[in-house]
Parts: C-alpha cells; sequence; structure tokens
C-alpha cells in the first residue's frame, strides 16, 4: 500500500502575542497582552505527554518586533522550550516567525528540523492583507529560506491559497522554493496551505475554493524536486473524497496532527482512526514520521542525532 505521513505533534505557544496584523490571523494578541508560557508550565505539559505517542513539539510563535528591547528574552525563551523538550524526550521544530541569521543559527542548536511559510510572492498583497504585516515582505521570508539552507537547518515552507494572490503566483512561489532547495537540499515539506475563514480574523474573504487544491498540488508536484514532499491539512479539506483526491494528485504528507489547531482553531481534525480508516479504505497505510526526515538527519549536530535516534 502507498505511505501517507503525517507527524504525532502537540504545540506549544511561547506567545500568542505579535506586531505583526495580517488580517486573516485567527491566532494573535496584541503586544503585551499575553503572558508568556513558563518553563514550569511546559514542563506540566510535557510529562503529561509522555507515553501519548506524542514526538514532534511544534514551538508556534507570535513574533515580538526585531527592535523590541523585548526580544532576546522571547528568543531565550524559545530556546529553552526547545531544549526541554529534547531533554524530557521530544523532537522540537520550531516556526516562530522570520529570524535574524544569529537567531536562526541559536535555534537550530535545539530544533531537529525548523519552518517558516512563504505564503506569496505576489507584491500586491503588501497592499491587502499584508499591509499592516511587515515580516511578510517576500525578499525577506526568500532571504530566511536561503539563511536555513546556509545553517544546514531541514526546512518546511509553503504556500497560504487564496488571501488575494495572483494564481500565476503559485507556480512563482512554488519555482522560487525549488531554486532554493536546488542550491541546498534542505527543504523537507512544502505545505499548501488553503485559506479557511476564522472566528477571531477581520479579513472579508471567502477563502480559497478548496476544489481547485488537487491542480495547485499537481502543479507543486510538477515543480517541486521529488524528495520535497507536499504537505496538506486534511482538517481544512472538509469532503472525505476531495482528500483522497489530493493524494492521488500528489500529497503525500498530513502535517501534524494536533489536539488543536493553533493557526485554524474553528477547524479540528478527525480523530487518528477515523482518518486511518478513511485512507486504508482508498489503499492509503497511513504512518507516523519524525519531524526531520531520514536522509535529513545527517544535517544535524551530534547532539541532535543522539535523541533522534531514541526517538
Amino acid at each position: 500500500m502507498p505511505i501517507i505521513t503525517y507527524s504525532p505533534a502537540y504545540t506549544i505557544v511561547p506567545t500568542y502575542e505579535c506586531f505583526n496584523r495580517c488580517s486573516y490571523c485567527n491566532f494573535r494578541v496584541d503586544p503585551g497582552t499575553d503572558l508568556w508560557m513558563t518553563l514550569d508550565r511546559a514542563t506540566q505539559i510535557l510529562a503529561d505527554l509522555q507515553d501519548k505517542n506524542i514526538c514532534e513539539i511544534l514551538i508556534l510563535s507570535g513574533e515580538v518586533h526585531p527592535r523590541s528591547s523585548r526580544r532576546q528574552a522571547w528568543l531565550d525563551r524559545i530556546y529553552e522550550l526547545c531544549n526541554l523538550a529534547l531533554e524530557m524526550g521530544f523532537l522540537p521544530h520550531t516556526n516562530a516567525g522570520p529570524l535574524s541569521f544569529e537567531e536562526m543559527e541559536k535555534l537550530a542548536e535545539v530544533n531537529v528540523s525548523m519552518g517558516l511559510m512563504l505564503e506569496a510572492l505576489d507584491p500586491a498583497l503588501l497592499a491587502g492583507v499584508h499591509r499592516h504585516a511587515l515580516s511578510k515582505l517576500p525578499a525577506v521570508r526568500l532571504e530566511q529560506l536561503n539563511w536555513a539552507g546556509k545553517l544546514k537547518i531541514p526546512f518546511t515552507t509553503g504556500l497560504l491559497l487564496g488571501i488575494g494572490e495572483a494564481e500565476a503566483d503559485w507556480e512563482i512561489s512554488l519555482q522560487a522554493i525549488a531554486d532554493l532547495h536546488c542550491l541546498w537540499g534542505h527543504i523537507q515539506e512544502v505545505i499548501l496551505q488553503p485559506y479557511s475563514p476564522g472566528s477571531q480574523e477581520s479579513f472579508a474573504g471567502l477563502g480559497f475554493d478548496i476544489q481547485k487544491l488537487p491542480a495547485v498540488i499537481s502543479l507543486a508536484r510538477q515543480i517541486l524536486p521529488i524528495d520535497i514532499t507536499v504537505q496538506i491539512p486534511p482538517n481544512l479539506i472538509p469532503n472525505p473524497d476531495l482528500l483522497l483526491t489530493c493524494l492521488t494528485a500528489g500529497a503525500r504528507d498530513l502535517g501534524g496532527i494536533v489536539p488543536k489547531d493553533e493557526v485554524n482553531p474553528d477547524y479540528h481534525h478527525l480523530q487518528l482512526s477515523e482518518l486511518n480508516s478513511l485512507l486504508a479504505s482508498a489503499g492509503w497505510d497511513l504512518q507516523p514520521r519524525l519531524p526531520v526526515y531520514p536522509d535529513r538527519v545527517h544535517y544535524l549536530s551530534d547532539r541532535l542525532q543522539a535523541y533522534v535516534l531514541k526517538s
């Protein structure tokens, strides 16, 4: 049976505060209005996850402004949370928005993989949904992908579909990802995430036309090198038949199956048993995976490789 993978994951949020104001966001709160995750609280959460078949700890954070006096404390907290996860037997994957080269290098010490969505390169978004999102500059996002390659960080990126970008941008953005991967060989997955309206956002968009997703997957599979996996979020694909069509089109990973999708809190995952039954009925074999792919483990430090071997 052909294999479809997923990551048994749990999300820890250092802070929901974010200086960006993307109009489609259902995650952020205003800077200074959120209590940051403490190490004591994280220790309690991780202890409760022991023996729950969780492997990946996704450290997903809002962004503290690069010039904020709290930026270093924020980075230190993320580092400490990742290190704690490692010591308690989990494998961390961090997505905390754009970082400086030095910040990325530091977090690479305690992450087996990292990620940042490219979203789209269409400059029109800077006058639309990204008007008040300074870190969504396309050049900044591309620079992050390039730095991750230089640092040999196993990396996840992706497109956010249906936020006002031109359809022609899908090909342009996918080609940019492919070009950087051909230079460095570091990108593990490309997520094709359909924008799905949520209850907390200000964006008046109707959502991505989900019927177009198989065609975008086929396009991605044509453009991306074969060693990049195409990932789709199953909780954002409401029709089981369409989910199976997306797999037939070339998607091979379902990302982190988590108790709560922090980015899309209005959209819940199916129980793993239901998902497994659905895929098995169509001839697919659903299998767990680590947040670092086997062919990228050699990128990691000896310390991180040792943690991977224990998982």
